[in-house]
């Protein structure tokens, strides 16, 4: 199965949709922040496009969250799948 279809990637793009929703930011600030445009954000949360580790921890840090505590998350459902 492609893991933009598992539902370990589904759950961390719903985090991360909580996580810029409870910012107050919107796409395009998010994107502008990290020098992205917002078709970029976009992809990645309506799951046309994977996100690498790398691009999680801009992520966090533009959103100022702990990537740590959402992979455990992620991983947790993974290890159910």
């Amino acid at each position: 199965m492609d893991t933009i279809q598992r539902a370990s990637h589904k759950a961390l793009i719903r985090l991360l949709i909580e996580k810029r929703r409870a910012s107050g930011m919107r796409q395009r600030d998010v994107a502008r922040k990290l020098g992205r445009t917002q078709s970029w954000l976009a992809k990645i949360v309506s799951g046309q496009r994977r996100i690498d580790v790398c691009e999680l921890c801009d992520l966090a840090r533009a959103l100022k969250f702990n990537p740590d505590k959402m992979v455990a998350k992620i991983a947790r459902i993974a290890k159910q799948e």
